[in-house]
């Protein structure tokens, strides 16, 4: 099946025009080569209710079957992305967050400090991605392999949990 996607940028300053963004281009490129049809992308700042909109919209109006986040992840006063994304999820999906944390620790300790979030809200599911490109990219090739099973049970699609 071919699954639709939404890729929003959180950054002040992307959202302002004062950067140009590259990790939302670079995981739209990266869905795209995977099969998946990207239906919406957004840069938006880094501000609670804006956020939180915008992944309702693209969960509640545009219907997408994954939502990734990029940016506002990290330590920075600005940064909260998962706070809004956990206001909107109904349930939540740890083991996504875990895995990427876990497999980009063994490239950088810095992994560490990731305070990303992942949930499900009606037939969609939201996962927030790092900001840089290169990290994003790894994010997302790390949860390619395992998302269309997930997708499957989500969008009842297949039933079964565990198969060989």
């Amino acid at each position: 099946m071919a699954y639709t996607a939404s890729v929003l940028t959180i950054s002040d300053k992307g959202s302002r025009g004062e950067r140009v963004d590259k990790s939302g281009p670079a995981l739209v490129e990266a869905l795209t080569n995977a099969g998946y049809t990207v239906i919406h992308t957004e840069i938006i700042p880094d501000e609670f209710h804006i956020i939180a909109k915008a992944l309702t919209n693209s969960s509640d109006q545009l219907g997408a079957n994954l939502i990734l986040t990029t940016g506002g992840t990290g330590f920075s006063p600005r940064d909260i992305t998962p706070e809004a994304t956990q206001s909107v999820i109904e349930r939540s999906t740890p083991g996504l967050v875990e895995y990427t944390r876990q497999e980009s620790l063994k490239i950088t300790p810095k992994a560490a400090l990731s305070r990303a979030a992942a949930g499900i809200r009606g037939k969609s599911l939201i996962i927030n991605m790092p900001g840089s490109p290169k990290a994003a990219t790894e994010h997302i090739g790390f949860l390619l392999p395992i998302l269309g099973h997930g997708l499957d049970i989500l969008l009842e699609l297949d039933g079964e949990c565990a198969r060989p």
